[in-house]
């Protein structure tokens, strides 16, 4: 299953640290993983959608598999996660994690009958190089990621933090993700109540993102930086108390469920 030609040695993806500096992926999350335990959770629905998508796959390759969130109990899984601190906070009896990243998988061809990527792409270095890996090492590809090009559909980027969008800047569209697999996408509708505490998660709970244990679980604030974060997080605050969030908002406030811009990819 392994491949013996792809050495330990991985190429890191650069990010801009909260002062200035810059980081890997994995140091990203060595630093602000720690909490991912506590804030990023499996959630049920979202959880159905993404093994329905897995079709009849009994070996799974979960890709910046994290701590393990969404990975099926009842099927094999091996993971690959790049992150010292996440693969440490897997649970006991957790799938084997391996380290390495999603554009050099040491693995053989069609290794696996299906392979995953949860909330990770935006991490990715090269995002096309890690989707066509997947392909390369199984014959069924499961992606859940967003949609960068609506960032009007989500109040959070659109009315407080601006610079997320600009996060995405020189990144692959979704549709250009989809062609580099043959894939089609699928909304992913995101509950009210999402247990999963990603960025869009709190949609309908717009209190939740003034907490900065939540923040701290979603990696887009470290990487606007702190003056956009607080900016933001100051603006939303003044909203909430006069009541102007709810007005402009109104439409969503009786949303069991809304679309945003999650969206699964299936090849």
């Amino acid at each position: 299953m392994y491949r013996s030609d792809i050495s330990e040695r991985q190429v890191p993806y650069i990010i801009r640290r909260r002062d200035g500096g810059r980081m890997s992926r994995a140091q990203l999350y060595d630093t602000i993983g720690t909490t991912y335990t506590e804030t990023r959770r499996t959630e049920p629905r979202i959880a159905e959608q993404v093994w329905a998508a897995l079709g009849d796959a009994r070996t799974v390759l979960n890709v910046g598999a994290g701590t393990g969130s969404y990975e099926p109990w009842d099927r094999d899984v091996t993971a690959v996660e790049p992150s010292a601190a996440m693969r440490a906070q897997r649970p006991a009896g957790a799938a084997p994690c391996v380290a390495a990243t999603a554009e050099r998988l040491p693995f053989e061809d069609q290794s696996f009958d299906a392979a995953m990527a949860l909330a990770t792409l935006d991490h990715w270095q090269d995002p096309i190089a890690g989707l066509r890996e997947m392909r390369r090492v199984a014959r069924r590809v499961v992606v859940f990621t967003h949609d960068a090009g609506g960032p009007d559909r989500f109040w959070l980027t659109r009315d407080y933090l601006p610079e997320h969008a600009g996060l995405w800047a020189g990144r692959p569209s979704l549709a250009e993700l989809a062609s580099a697999i043959a894939a089609r996408t699928e909304p992913v509708l995101i509950p009210w109540n999402c247990a999963d505490g990603f960025y869009e998660a709190y949609w309908r709970r717009p209190e939740a993102y003034l907490d900065d244990h939540v923040r701290r679980g979603m990696s887009v604030w470290a990487r606007v930086g702190p003056e956009a974060e607080q900016r933001a997080i100051r603006s939303l605050r003044l909203d909430l108390a006069s009541g102007r969030w709810a007005e402009r908002n109104r439409d969503i406030l009786d949303l069991d469920a809304a679309e945003l811009d999650s969206r699964l990819l299936i090849a």
